[in-house]
Order: C-alpha cells, then structure tokens, then sequence
C-alpha cells in the first residue's frame, strides 16, 4: 500500500507535470516560430501567449490544491449549469476562428467554454455518482447519469465534435469504474453508438470527414493529414533535431495545434516522441493512485475523470495526427497551442492535487 504523509503534494505528478510544461514550451516555440514570423512579424509571438496562459493556470493550479476540495461538492451543479450557458451562448454570439465557432470573447480575451466544460462535469458527475453510489447498478441509474451530461454533449458537439466525445468518454469512464455489473454496458454502447451514427448524420460535413480520413489523398481537406504523416515518417528514430522541421514551414498548417505531434516526430523522432508519451503514462498512473487512496468516493471520482479527461484527450490526438482516426481537430495536453486549454486542464490538475494531499 502506498502512503502519503497529510499534507503533501503528490511530487511525482509534480515532477512529471513539470517535464511536460516545459518540453511543451520548448516545443511550442520550435514549432510557432516560423508561423509567428510570418503573421505577427513576431517569432514570439505563440510562446509569449502561452507562457502568460501556463502561468495564470499554474497559480491557480496551487489555488485550488490548496483548497479543501470537498468545497466543490455545493458548487458542482451551478458550475455545469454555467457551462451550458455557455456553451449555447457560442452557438449565438461565438467567434468563428478557421471556420470553427468555438469561441467567446470578453473584450481583448477570448476562451473556449468547452474547456470550462470538461472540468465541470468532471465535478458535476462526481457528486453525481457518490450520492447515487448504492444504486450503480442498476440500469435505471447509469441511463439517468449518462442522460445528464447529454444537453452538453448535444451543445458543445454542435461546434466541436472533438470535446463533446470527450465529456461522453469521462462520463462512460466514471459510469464504468462506479457499477459494479459490466454485463450493462453492451446496451450503453449500443445506445452510444446510435447516438454518434444520429449526431454525425446531423452534418453533411461530418459524413465527409470519414470520406477525408479513408483517402485523404482524394481530397483537398485531407492535405493536412497527408503532410503531418511525412514529417511523422521522416522524424525515424531520433528525429532531424529540434528546431530542424521541415513541414512545420507551412506544409503542415497550423502545426502548432493539433498536429504539434507530427512535428514532435520529425524533430525528435520516435524516441522523444516516446518519452513524452510516458511522461503522460505517468501523469495517468498517478491519477489512478490518487483515486485508489483517495479517503472518499467524491475525491476518487475527481481523480478518475482527470484520468479519463487525460487518457481520452492523448489516445484521441495521436489518433488523428497518425490518421488512426478521422480527424476531429484535438490538441495535445500541454503540448499543443491554447491559452484556454492549458489554464483549464492546470485546474483541472490543481483538484487532483487536493485531492492528493490526504
């Protein structure tokens, strides 16, 4: 059994956080540098946004782990009614930004309310599941839970598919670990997978990003994923070097996105790719001891959906920038451009700290 002395910080996911921020700014700038150039004449420019961005998102990262987290329990419910608010409001008076309309702004700033999303029905399932946790196994009650985060699926989809699939893996996630009959989930899944098939017959644009992922070589839009698989293939082993990309010089658009991956390859090849992919193991391993020692069921499910929200969002990734996957417009944790992204998923990061500190 591993103990931890009250009070402290896990400082493996410390330490492994750590690794992850700074190699992703180091990335993010080998990656950025050229656009940055060329559109705001600011090699910078990408960086500057996303240091400011990580340094907002780590203090309040070490806000909320010092926070007693059991606080969130009487604020979960309000925290997911905000983020359908928002959310519809997108749908409204969001700003379209490469073709995407995904986001609000607040006079110079703007966010994705998605991302506020995820990390609200992280807690709002959790206090969900704990107050019906004798009755997890039956049907009735996980259709009712799973229905429950269905108005923030259908609102967050309508505009980026990516992170409603997202919210519903944490919630099958959470579902999962909580009943204790698995027979169950054949029925979930079948009823999940009618609403996909429903959901991407909704958009013709949708249907066609299928078309796009099984001959990308047929069509204009499947450009990107063709160039993102060249510098995945000319990276080998140990990579051309960083800073040395070739396909970040505007053959693979917006590389610093969600194809950052691709570029990981090519400059530091399979090898640097692997170990920033362990660093995420690391970071889920330490998810999975916190939400096993955690010394109630409120802060376990805490930890096991910032597991799934983590493991989800990597595996989704490196799916589509290996073309595993149709292309759904995901970034990476930490490592891909996004100011609101990396604030949200330190918060996210902070809860499972207190959570930790048991």
């Amino acid at each position: 059994m591993i103990r931890r002395e009250k009070g402290r910080y896990d400082y493996t996911l410390l330490a492994a956080l750590c690794l992850i921020i700074i190699m992703g700014l180091v990335i993010l700038y080998s990656t950025s540098a050229y656009n940055g150039e060329v559109k705001f004449h600011d090699a910078f420019y990408y960086l500057k946004k996303q240091v400011f961005a990580t340094s907002l998102g780590i203090a309040c990262m070490f806000f909320a782990a010092g926070m007693d987290y059991h606080m969130w329990e009487h604020v979960a419910v309000l925290g997911y009614v905000i983020s359908l608010l928002l959310s519809l409001a997108v749908l409204f008076v969001g700003e379209e930004y490469n073709g995407s309309k995904r986001w609000l702004s607040l006079g110079p700033f703007s966010f994705q309310p998605s991302e506020f999303a995820k990390v609200a029905v992280v807690l709002f399932l959790a206090v969900l599941i704990t107050k019906n946790s004798k009755n997890m196994g039956k049907i009735k009650t996980l259709v009712i839970v799973m229905l429950s985060i269905l108005p923030i699926v259908g609102l967050v989809g309508a505009s980026n598919l990516s992170t409603a699939i997202i919210i519903l893996g944490i919630g099958v996630v959470l579902v999962f670990i909580a009943s204790p009959k698995y027979g169950q989930f054949i029925l979930m899944g079948l009823l999940g997978v009618a609403f996909m098939a429903i959901f991407l017959a909704l958009e013709s644009y949708r249907l066609e990003r299928l078309e796009i992922w099984r001959n990308p070589e047929a069509f204009e839009k499947g450009y990107q994923t063709i160039q993102g698989l060249y510098a995945i293939g000319s990276g080998g082993l140990f990579g051309r070097g960083l800073g040395q990309s070739v396909q970040k010089l505007g053959f693979v658009p917006e590389a610093q996105n969600d194809m950052i991956f691709s570029i990981v390859c090519e400059e530091l090849g399979l090898f640097g790719a692997g170990f920033i992919l362990l660093l995420f193991l690391i970071l889920i391993w330490r998810f999975f001891v916190i939400a096993t020692h955690a010394k109630d069921l409120f802060g376990a499910f805490i930890a096991a959906g910032a597991m799934a929200h983590m493991m989800i969002q990597v595996i989704l990734n490196i799916a589509v920038v290996t073309n595993t996957i149709p292309n759904t417009g995901i970034t990476l944790p930490f490592i891909s451009y996004g100011g609101t992204s990396v604030v949200f998923l330190l918060i996210e990061m902070g809860l499972v700290l207190s959570v930790s500190r048991v």
